[in-house]
Protein backbone atom coordinates (compact mmCIF):
# COMPACT_ATOMS: atom_id res chain seq x y z
CA UNK A 1 0.00 0.00 0.00
CA UNK A 2 2.69 2.22 0.58
CA UNK A 3 4.69 1.82 -2.52
CA UNK A 4 1.31 2.31 -4.06
CA UNK A 5 0.40 5.42 -2.55
CA UNK A 6 4.61 6.64 -3.53
CA UNK A 7 4.65 5.27 -6.61
CA UNK A 8 1.41 6.54 -8.37
CA UNK A 9 1.72 9.99 -7.97
CA UNK A 10 5.49 9.43 -9.50
CA UNK A 11 3.54 7.61 -12.90
CA UNK A 12 0.74 10.25 -13.02
CA UNK A 13 3.40 13.22 -12.68
CA UNK A 14 4.87 11.40 -16.44
CA UNK A 15 2.52 12.58 -18.90
CA UNK A 16 2.91 16.67 -17.61
CA UNK A 17 6.81 15.60 -17.37
CA UNK A 18 6.46 14.23 -21.28
CA UNK A 19 5.27 17.67 -22.11
CA UNK A 20 7.03 20.03 -20.64
CA UNK A 21 10.30 18.55 -21.33
CA UNK A 22 9.13 18.28 -25.28
CA UNK A 23 8.22 22.06 -24.79
CA UNK A 24 11.64 22.89 -23.33
CA UNK A 25 13.54 21.11 -26.02
CA UNK A 26 11.24 22.74 -29.01
CA UNK A 27 11.91 25.86 -27.21
CA UNK A 28 15.89 25.20 -28.40
CA UNK A 29 15.16 23.79 -31.59
CA UNK A 30 12.82 26.94 -31.80
CA UNK A 31 15.12 29.94 -30.71
CA UNK A 32 18.45 28.50 -32.49
CA UNK A 33 15.70 28.43 -35.99
CA UNK A 34 15.34 31.66 -36.02
CA UNK A 35 18.68 32.94 -35.49
CA UNK A 36 19.44 31.16 -38.19
CA UNK A 37 20.84 27.66 -36.92
CA UNK A 38 18.43 24.20 -38.93
CA UNK A 39 20.48 21.98 -37.78
CA UNK A 40 17.59 20.90 -35.06
CA UNK A 41 14.90 20.91 -37.54
CA UNK A 42 17.22 18.86 -40.22
CA UNK A 43 17.28 16.49 -36.91
CA UNK A 44 13.64 16.37 -36.55
CA UNK A 45 13.53 18.14 -33.25
CA UNK A 46 12.08 21.16 -34.23
CA UNK A 47 8.52 19.34 -32.56
CA UNK A 48 6.65 18.77 -29.87
CA UNK A 49 6.43 15.44 -30.57
CA UNK A 50 7.43 13.82 -27.25
CA UNK A 51 9.14 10.66 -28.79
CA UNK A 52 11.70 12.20 -30.55
CA UNK A 53 13.21 13.71 -27.18
CA UNK A 54 12.95 11.23 -25.17
CA UNK A 55 15.35 10.39 -22.87
CA UNK A 56 15.21 6.82 -21.23
CA UNK A 57 17.13 7.86 -17.82
CA UNK A 58 16.18 11.87 -17.95
CA UNK A 59 12.99 11.20 -18.81
CA UNK A 60 11.58 7.76 -17.24
CA UNK A 61 13.78 6.19 -15.09
CA UNK A 62 15.37 9.08 -12.87
CA UNK A 63 11.65 10.70 -12.16
CA UNK A 64 10.18 7.08 -11.30
CA UNK A 65 13.33 7.01 -8.83
CA UNK A 66 11.95 9.91 -7.30
CA UNK A 67 14.41 13.11 -8.97
CA UNK A 68 12.15 15.94 -8.91
CA UNK A 69 13.09 16.93 -12.16
CA UNK A 70 14.10 14.87 -15.04
CA UNK A 71 15.67 15.80 -18.84
CA UNK A 72 15.60 14.89 -22.84
CA UNK A 73 17.94 14.60 -25.22
CA UNK A 74 19.70 17.31 -26.16
CA UNK A 75 18.90 19.41 -29.23
CA UNK A 76 21.57 19.74 -31.27
CA UNK A 77 23.02 23.05 -32.17
CA UNK A 78 25.87 25.00 -34.47
CA UNK A 79 26.33 28.19 -33.40
CA UNK A 80 28.39 28.92 -36.98
CA UNK A 81 24.95 28.85 -38.55
CA UNK A 82 23.82 31.58 -36.91
CA UNK A 83 23.02 34.70 -39.09
CA UNK A 84 25.89 37.17 -39.03
CA UNK A 85 24.19 39.97 -37.35
CA UNK A 86 24.17 37.41 -34.65
CA UNK A 87 27.47 37.00 -32.05
CA UNK A 88 27.74 33.70 -31.62
CA UNK A 89 28.14 34.26 -27.61
CA UNK A 90 24.99 35.78 -27.80
CA UNK A 91 23.09 33.22 -29.76
CA UNK A 92 24.28 30.67 -27.66
CA UNK A 93 23.12 32.32 -24.63
CA UNK A 94 19.62 32.87 -25.82
CA UNK A 95 19.47 29.35 -27.40
CA UNK A 96 20.47 27.86 -23.64
CA UNK A 97 17.89 30.49 -21.85
CA UNK A 98 14.81 29.65 -23.86
CA UNK A 99 14.48 26.18 -22.55
CA UNK A 100 13.98 26.94 -19.02
CA UNK A 101 12.15 30.26 -19.92
CA UNK A 102 9.89 27.94 -21.57
CA UNK A 103 9.33 26.28 -18.35
CA UNK A 104 8.58 29.36 -16.42
CA UNK A 105 5.98 30.28 -18.77
CA UNK A 106 4.42 26.90 -18.71
CA UNK A 107 4.76 27.06 -14.77
CA UNK A 108 2.64 30.72 -15.03
CA UNK A 109 0.12 28.99 -17.77
CA UNK A 110 -0.36 26.44 -15.36
CA UNK A 111 -0.84 28.65 -12.74
CA UNK A 112 -2.92 30.92 -14.27
CA UNK A 113 -5.27 27.70 -15.33
CA UNK A 114 -5.51 26.33 -11.76
CA UNK A 115 -6.77 29.90 -10.55
CA UNK A 116 -9.13 29.91 -12.99
CA UNK A 117 -10.33 26.70 -12.63
CA UNK A 118 -10.86 26.90 -9.07
CA UNK A 119 -12.93 30.23 -9.28
CA UNK A 120 -15.29 28.75 -11.76
CA UNK A 121 -15.82 25.63 -9.16
CA UNK A 122 -14.50 23.61 -11.65
CA UNK A 123 -12.52 21.48 -9.55
CA UNK A 124 -11.48 22.28 -5.53
CA UNK A 125 -8.59 22.93 -4.04
CA UNK A 126 -6.99 19.94 -2.77
CA UNK A 127 -8.52 17.79 -4.88
CA UNK A 128 -7.58 14.68 -7.04
CA UNK A 129 -6.87 14.28 -10.42
CA UNK A 130 -7.08 17.74 -12.59
CA UNK A 131 -6.44 20.06 -9.50
CA UNK A 132 -3.58 17.11 -8.70
CA UNK A 133 -1.78 17.69 -12.37
CA UNK A 134 -1.87 21.29 -12.42
CA UNK A 135 -0.58 21.86 -8.69
CA UNK A 136 2.83 19.39 -9.62
CA UNK A 137 3.04 20.72 -13.09
CA UNK A 138 3.85 24.19 -11.48
CA UNK A 139 6.37 22.86 -8.94
CA UNK A 140 7.43 20.68 -11.99
CA UNK A 141 8.42 23.57 -14.55
CA UNK A 142 9.47 25.31 -11.56
CA UNK A 143 11.76 22.52 -10.84
CA UNK A 144 12.62 22.08 -14.43
CA UNK A 145 13.54 25.40 -14.70
CA UNK A 146 16.41 25.62 -11.31
CA UNK A 147 17.51 22.67 -12.36
CA UNK A 148 18.92 23.47 -15.90
CA UNK A 149 19.56 26.48 -15.21
CA UNK A 150 22.54 25.31 -12.62
CA UNK A 151 26.39 26.10 -13.73
CA UNK A 152 26.67 21.65 -14.69
CA UNK A 153 27.92 20.39 -17.96
CA UNK A 154 26.26 19.78 -20.27
CA UNK A 155 22.88 21.53 -18.34
CA UNK A 156 21.83 24.67 -20.23
CA UNK A 157 23.38 27.29 -17.33
CA UNK A 158 26.20 25.71 -17.72
CA UNK A 159 26.33 27.14 -22.31
CA UNK A 160 25.43 30.71 -20.50
CA UNK A 161 28.30 30.74 -18.57
CA UNK A 162 31.08 29.09 -20.61
CA UNK A 163 30.45 31.72 -23.60
CA UNK A 164 30.83 34.60 -20.70
CA UNK A 165 34.33 32.75 -18.71
CA UNK A 166 36.99 35.59 -18.13
CA UNK A 167 39.99 34.28 -20.68
CA UNK A 168 41.99 34.14 -17.15
CA UNK A 169 39.35 31.70 -15.60
CA UNK A 170 39.11 29.48 -18.40
CA UNK A 171 41.80 26.81 -18.04
CA UNK A 172 40.00 26.46 -14.43
CA UNK A 173 36.41 26.18 -16.25
CA UNK A 174 37.37 23.75 -18.90
CA UNK A 175 38.94 21.29 -16.12
CA UNK A 176 36.10 21.32 -14.31
CA UNK A 177 33.87 21.13 -17.48
CA UNK A 178 36.01 17.70 -18.16
CA UNK A 179 33.72 16.10 -15.41
CA UNK A 180 30.38 17.70 -16.20
CA UNK A 181 29.58 14.06 -15.87
CA UNK A 182 30.08 13.49 -12.46
CA UNK A 183 28.92 16.71 -11.03
CA UNK A 184 25.53 16.19 -12.83
CA UNK A 185 25.52 12.82 -11.59
CA UNK A 186 25.91 14.00 -8.18
CA UNK A 187 23.47 16.30 -8.78
CA UNK A 188 20.40 13.88 -9.70
CA UNK A 189 21.38 11.78 -6.89
CA UNK A 190 21.72 14.07 -4.15
CA UNK A 191 20.54 17.83 -5.17
CA UNK A 192 16.70 17.10 -4.16
CA UNK A 193 17.11 18.65 -1.09
CA UNK A 194 19.81 21.20 -2.26
CA UNK A 195 17.31 22.51 -5.13
CA UNK A 196 14.15 22.30 -2.76
CA UNK A 197 14.45 25.92 -1.27
CA UNK A 198 14.75 27.62 -4.75
CA UNK A 199 12.35 25.32 -5.89
CA UNK A 200 9.74 26.54 -3.22
CA UNK A 201 11.12 30.52 -3.40
CA UNK A 202 9.77 30.31 -7.13
CA UNK A 203 6.64 28.32 -7.13
CA UNK A 204 5.37 30.01 -4.33
CA UNK A 205 4.16 33.45 -5.95
CA UNK A 206 3.08 31.20 -8.37
CA UNK A 207 0.63 29.07 -5.87
CA UNK A 208 -0.52 32.18 -4.65
CA UNK A 209 -0.96 34.05 -7.89
CA UNK A 210 -3.41 30.92 -8.36
CA UNK A 211 -5.14 31.20 -5.17
CA UNK A 212 -5.89 35.27 -5.72
CA UNK A 213 -7.33 34.74 -9.17
CA UNK A 214 -9.68 31.82 -7.41
CA UNK A 215 -10.56 34.72 -4.92
CA UNK A 216 -8.71 32.68 -2.03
Amino acid sequence: MFESQVFLPRVMLLVPLLLSLSVHEWAHAASAYLLGDDTASRDGRLTLNPLVHIDPIGTFLAPLMGVPFGWAKPVPVNPLRFRRDVPMRFGNLLVSAAGPASNLVLALLCAVAYGLLLRSGRIALGGGGVSFLLDRSIQLNVALFVFNLLPVPPLDGSRVVDGYVPYRLRPYWDRYAQYGGIALLLVVLFGGGLLARPIAFVSRPLLDLSHWIAGR
